[in-house]
């Protein structure tokens, strides 16, 4: 569609009512549009990536493609029906990577977005309602809002009993540390990126498993993600040092400065696996619920042992319909 088509069309929809959150169907939905019932949503275009996990991990066979590239690696822990899915680009974000043509052309039944929702996230679905006419959902909440999300979403996608078994696993994860005292919390440092030098603070979202977890962010101070110095980190002296990428998990064992940490001396270093999506974080969805089960047992010691390899297939094959193998695993890990 020309960009001049597409403008008329726009212009042809002002009839089409937005709903916001005054008539949202459930708590934490906010809905733009009139929705299609549940049985007839076939097609769910996911506009960020939080909302991609969600989707996929509810209804693979509605979901279009995902909004970010995804590695070869990545698509071979997915099932076998959706490795193949297009990545379409996003709306949601810092700033979109999908025209509105494109989207108009690619006729989804619904537009489905996750996570904290703020003033920036309504003004660009109803905006996007608008000027499309395709019904535009919102699905509100944090991590610990998971059990909500999938309940709702599952209701949405015409997929309720499957929403009901995944929020009983997210409620069973995140009702792991209610009875830990404070006093007995490790603080843990989330290190992102090559050099480990870039975290999200406390209160950050991209922390969110750290608390989940029964700790305490090491990162003081609110706000999102921050760089931080060598100095700072010293200062801090967290308990553990964890992270979900393999290189920076390789440079930390030889590095000079990461070896002085007591925590790294101590053998807390962890490296959560990534892929199909993060453990810890990327996306911040809920693809973070087995991290939070595999941090809690990293961080407690006196917790009961599990076999942790066989939690991780049963998650996968839960959420994702597909089991790595314990090899994959433990290398992903960093074991093998």
């Amino acid at each position: 569609m020309r960009r001049r088509d597409f403008l008329a069309l726009a212009a042809c929809l002002p009839w089409l009512p937005a709903r916001g959150a005054e008539t949202a169907p459930a708590k934490g939905l906010h809905v733009f549009g009139t929705l299609p019932p549940p049985d007839k949503v076939k097609r769910v275009f996911a506009a960020g990536a939080p909302a991609a996990v969600l989707v996929y991990a509810l209804a693979p066979e509605k979901l279009m493609g995902w909004p970010w590239p995804l590695s070869d690696e990545a698509r071979a822990l997915l099932a076998s029906g959706q490795r193949a899915l297009p990545m379409l680009g996003r709306l949601a974000g810092r700033g979109s990577t999908l025209p509105l043509e494109k989207l108009v052309i690619l006729k989804p039944d619904i537009i489905v977005d996750a996570g904290t929702v703020d003033a920036t996230y309504l003004s660009t679905a109803e905006r996007v309602h608008r000027q499309t006419g395709i019904p535009y959902v919102l699905v509100d909440g944090r991590l610990a809002d998971s059990a909500r999300q999938l309940r709702d979403c599952g209701r949405l996608l015409d997929a309720a009993a499957r929403g009901e078994r995944l929020a009983r696993y997210a409620e069973s994860t995140l009702l792991a540390c209610r009875d830990l005292r404070a006093e007995n919390r490790a603080r843990v440092y989330l290190a992102r990126g090559a050099d480990g030098l870039e975290t999200p603070l406390s209160g950050s979202v991209n922390g969110e498993c750290i608390e989940a977890a029964c700790a305490v962010n090491a990162a003081v101070g609110g706000g999102g993600l921050a760089r931080v110095s060598r100095e700072q980190l010293l200062a801090w002296a967290p308990d553990a040092i964890v992270t979900q990428y393999a290189e920076f998990f390789a440079f930390a064992q030889q590095d000079a400065f990461w070896q002085r940490l007591p925590a790294v001396k101590a053998g807390r270093l962890f490296l959560a696996p990534s892929q199909p999506f993060g453990w810890l974080d990327v996306p911040p969805g809920v693809n973070r619920l087995m991290g939070v089960r595999w941090l809690f047992e990293r961080l407690n010691p006196t917790a009961a042992k599990t076999d942790w390899i066989g939690q991780a297939q049963a998650f996968h094959r839960l959420f994702y319909g597909h089991v790595p193998s314990r090899g994959e695993l433990e290398r992903m890990a960093g074991l093998s």
